[in-house]
């Protein structure tokens, strides 16, 4: 089944809003962690990054302007991803949940350990302290939870495993069965 190009937006908004419990669960963690360093979050190491990449200075740049970009690439960046969720989500609410954990898992892990490192916009994850790590882990673990609740709390919407004649996706079958098997009543 082909996801209609309203699920698709939908996820992308979702995405969008799922993108502010992680980033305030990303800074507290910040500045809670022992071992966490002052620095710049992630998400502005990613801005500087591209801005480098494209040939800008970023020591010569208003940190205004470096504050706004960083906003618009993390919420953005999360609204894409937010858009691909609708096409593996589950049917019921317990794997729902639990595939936007493994999602926002996947999409740290695909980040920090791929993509960024791989287009030279930030280093791999391997180099972050363990209480870097973590918490950029977390923030992404809420994120992909708190897509998967909005995208369930909406009525109608047309997921591959919200319609009918479709069936969840293998990889969450087992999840969403036992899931099941444990929340129902003896």
């Amino acid at each position: 089944m082909k996801a209609q190009p309203n699920d698709v937006i939908v996820g992308a908004a979702a995405g969008v809003v799922a993108t502010v419990p992680m980033t305030i669960v990303m800074e507290e963690l910040h500045r809670a962690l022992p071992g966490e360093h002052d620095g710049p979050l992630p998400p502005r190491e990613v801005t500087e990054g591209v801005y480098e990449r494209l040939g800008g200075e970023v020591e010569s740049t208003r940190e205004e302007s470096l504050e706004q970009a960083t906003v618009v690439a993390h919420y953005a960046f999360g609204g894409i991803a937010g858009a691909l969720f609708p096409l593996v989500a589950p049917r019921s609410l317990p794997a729902a949940l639990g595939a936007g954990v493994l999602y926002g898992f996947g999409v740290w892990a695909g980040s920090y350990l791929g993509m960024l490192p791989a287009l030279g916009v930030r280093h791999h994850a391997r180099h972050d302290s363990v209480a870097r790590s973590g918490m950029m882990i977390a923030a992404h673990v809420v994120w992909g939870a708190t897509l998967a609740l909005i995208l369930r709390s909406r009525p109608g919407l047309r997921t591959a495993s919200r319609h009918p004649a479709s069936r969840p996706r293998p990889v969450f079958a087992a999840l969403e069965q036992e899931v099941e098997r444990y929340l129902s009543p003896v």
